[in-house]
């Protein structure tokens, strides 16, 4: 972590200067780092401390234990990023979608067509992490407007566990609605990217209406769930990434939790 290294380095350049007794007559003589024999442990303590920090607030982000809140901590961006980029957010994800596909395996249909799984779309099947990477993994207060010239560019790529979900879903017979918080002038790139990204054939996309911006996301994604079951369909599975996504009235029979420590959206 960039902090750190020069954390390490002032505290080893205090530790040379504390031991230097200046003597305006004697010629200048090259820096000599004195390493203290603890200098090491002490960093890697401190290292671990904060990986260990910034997990727990993951944690509690991700189990919804914290009030809303705007930006990720400014000492765990590093941690973010690691996450993200690495190779635990790609076994968090690829294990939410085995298990919803079990679940979905599991249950015997009807023959009415009337069953359906809901599905988010950003961070659940199209991924905005590019975007996210150029403003801090979250650190950044959310702008509108510059994601709004990301979305439009259409080029999000899948989340490959999560496509892979989806054509389960499709191949099992599910009624497949899309629900998102996008707004219903982004229809047009919203279609193109999910296409261009390998999501096809879904029954509906349902995106935010001009008397819905107003609303938060858990009322908003709950009234539409509730106009789907007065239609007369069960909702038996839903995959968001946001806890608005999945809480609220006419909830699904089995809802999948997908990881994303970058933002909050109540």
């Amino acid at each position: 972590m960039a902090f750190l290294r020069i954390f390490l380095l002032l505290s080893l350049l205090s530790l040379a200067f504390s031991h230097e007794t200046f003597n305006s007559h004697v010629l200048p003589r090259p820096l000599i780092l004195e390493y203290p024999e603890n200098v090491e442990i002490q960093f890697k303590e401190f290292a671990e401390e904060l990986r260990l920090q910034c997990t727990s607030w993951r944690f509690a982000a991700e189990t919804n234990n914290f009030s809303p809140w705007k930006t990720i901590p400014q000492e765990c961006v590093d941690y973010v990023k690691d996450y993200m980029m690495g190779r635990a957010y790609s076994i968090d994800v690829e294990r939410v979608s085995k298990e919803a596909g079990v679940f979905a395996k599991s249950v015997k249909l009807s023959e009415d067509g009337k069953d359906a799984w809901v599905f988010d779309v950003d961070e659940t099947l199209l991924s905005n992490l590019p975007y996210y990477a150029e403003h801090g993994y979250g650190l950044e207060i959310f702008d509108p407007v510059e994601f709004n010239k990301w979305v439009e560019k259409a080029i999000a790529p899948a989340i490959q566990p999560s496509l892979k979900l989806y054509e389960e879903i499709l191949g099992l017979g599910f009624k497949v609605f899309l629900l998102t918080g996008r707004s219903e002038r982004q229809r047009g790139v919203t279609v193109e990217n999910l296409n261009n990204a390998g999501f096809q054939n879904w029954d509906k996309l349902i995106l935010r209406a001009s008397d819905d911006h107003a609303k938060l996301a858990t009322i908003y994604k709950s009234e539409k769930r509730t106009e789907m079951v007065e239609e007369g369909y069960r909702i038996l599975g839903n995959s968001g990434d946001q806890w608005s996504d999945l809480l609220g009235s006419s909830p699904s029979i089995r809802s999948f939790k997908l990881p994303n420590p970058m933002y909050y959206i109540p």
